[in-house]
């Protein structure tokens, strides 16, 4: 393996970069540089030689134009042979073994709102195409982008630098880091309509994910399947969470989407809660003064699907709530933190996966989400409402909720934009007694809630994710003794359904917001 004996090195990420500089120089490693990088090496003492000097080019236009040069993109594509020497060597350069370079900031640009022509100005040219050249030409050449790849790299440099399977490596995350890159712009200078205002919808929209890890099978074990987690994935996100489990099964397919529709769930309330989802829908929601109580009340609003579900919490679990969760078999967990107490128990039950999301993130957050569909993707804003829709809505019927019963509807609409569409949710105080999801009629969906509650349904509250289009629901929810309804209203049965509330003492408060979820 050919010794490292020259790098060009120009970063708009400074992270780690003087202790890397300094194990190269160390090793005997001429650094090439440009601008604020050459000048972060100088003033931490470590030698450095312009790129000007090198291609005896000056920089021009700002500089705009300093790595565009034969003598860099000769040095970096030069392979191994006497014809391509010969080549450099006329051109007066020499052969560059080592890239690291990190690329102008667009995306973070981007976010914090610059104008346009700043924007267009951290459009980098010179870094991708030293990336893209150092890349090709791995079969000589390795190319780093990520800081974090520092330390791997300079372990490498007594035995002459990384092999040739760690190159390729390096390679293919280069060419990944430039596809984001290059995906980015497209889809900033395609979201401009034509009188240059900017819409959420690029005309072009480029996903980039990294694949974190096969699942054992997809949704069926005759499927096949792994988890690509978002290039800067928001912390709190599900793609940022840590495992904390002590060993077993990995995540599943079913039990990430599970995850995901339990903590989109929980991020809802302000006060300590907890909900348990089995097969996407919420089972058992509760919110109480204490973690332990609202995981027992959401454990017991539906105790027989609990088994085996998810379970989100929205509190550092402490022993207490830990020694109740013990209690049931449960797929994963996931919380903002655990108590060390509680994560030594938590961690003794076997193939129990344990999830950290560290940061948490509001429920009104902002981002795309989208499903697949034959030959495309169909993509919306993520529904960050839901908060204020009932106490802010309009009491149309001839009884208006007492506070209590407001209380429990507000609380129970928030369930209901995360059950399946038909969703129906039965509440009493803040915590489910009855949920109805996904059927293709209303009706049953009312029903199914009613059964599931029991006797709890008498004296509950009522929450529906989109209008009646018949008295029929209402109806059957009066009849279990049910007080209080909130639906968005809209069907053009509207005065029937309010006739039939109104009939039967029930309270009932109009939306004007629909949360279906398919």
């Amino acid at each position: 393996m050919a010794k490292i004996a020259r790098a060009l090195v120009s970063v708009s990420d400074k992270r780690g970069l003087v202790e890397f500089a300094k194990a190269l120089n160390a090793s005997g490693v001429e650094l090439l540089s440009t601008g604020g990088t050459s000048k972060a090496l100088r003033d931490a003492g470590i030698p450095v030689v312009d790129v000007s000097t090198f291609t005896n080019s000056p920089e021009v236009m700002d500089g705009r134009v300093k790595t565009l040069h034969p003598r860099v993109h000769g040095g970096l594509l030069m392979r191994d042979n006497d014809s391509d020497r010969k080549d450099l060597n006329e051109l007066g350069g020499k052969p560059i073994d080592l890239v690291i370079v990190n690329l102008y900031p667009f995306e973070a640009t981007v976010v914090r709102g610059a104008p346009y022509e700043e924007v267009i100005e951290n459009i980098d040219i010179g870094g991708p195409s030293m990336l893209r050249s150092a890349s090709k030409n791995s079969a000589r050449v390795t190319v780093v982008v990520d800081p974090d790849d520092y330390a791997m790299i300079a372990m490498t440099l007594a035995a002459g630098g990384p092999d040739l399977a760690t190159r390729k490596k390096l390679a293919a995350k280069a060419f990944s880091h430039t596809a984001a890159y290059d995906g980015a712009i497209a889809a900033y200078l395609t979201s401009f309509s034509d009188d240059e205002t900017r819409t959420e919808f690029p005309g072009t929209l480029s996903l980039q994910f990294e694949r974190a890890y096969p699942f054992r099978y997809g949704e069926n074990p005759h499927q096949k399947g792994a988890f690509y987690v978002e290039r800067n994935a928001m912390k709190g996100s599900l793609a940022s969470a840590q495992s904390l489990g002590a060993g077993g099964k990995e995540l599943s397919f079913n039990n990430l989407v599970d995850c995901e529709a339990a903590l989109d769930a929980v991020r809802e309330y302000e006060r300590p809660a907890a909900v348990v989802v089995k097969h996407t829908n919420p089972c058992g929601v509760a919110v109480a003064e204490t973690l332990v109580e609202a995981y027992r009340r959401a454990r017991d609003a539906d105790a027989l699907s609990a088994f085996g579900g998810i379970v989100a919490l929205n509190r550092t679990v402490d022993l207490a709530t830990a020694e109740l969760l013990k209690e049931t078999f449960l797929e994963c967990i996931i919380a903002p933190a655990y108590a060390e107490d509680a994560l030594d128990l938590l961690q003794t039950k076997k193939n129990l996966r344990v999830l950290s999301t560290g940061a948490w993130l509001e429920p009104s957050h902002k981002e795309l989400v989208w499903k697949r569909v034959g030959g495309g993707i169909a993509v919306q804003e993520r529904d960050g409402s839901g908060r204020g829709e009932v106490t802010g809505g309009k009491v149309v019927s001839k009884r208006a909720p007492t506070p209590e019963e407001m209380k429990s509807l507000e609380f129970a609409w928030r369930v209901c934009k995360h059950v399946k569409s038909n969703a129906i949710v039965l509440a009493r105080g803040e915590t489910t007694a009855g949920v109805g999801a996904g059927q293709m009629s209303r009706v049953v969906s009312v029903e199914i809630a009613v059964k599931k509650a029991g006797e709890l349904a008498k004296g509950s509250v009522l929450a529906s994710d989109a209008f009646f289009p018949f008295p029929d629901g209402v109806e059957a929810a009066a009849k279990a003794g049910i007080t209080a309804i909130a639906q968005p209203g809209g069907s053009v049965k509207d005065a029937d359904v309010i006739a039939a509330a109104d009939a039967a003492g029930v309270a009932m408060v109009l939306t004007n917001v629909r949360h279906f979820r398919h």
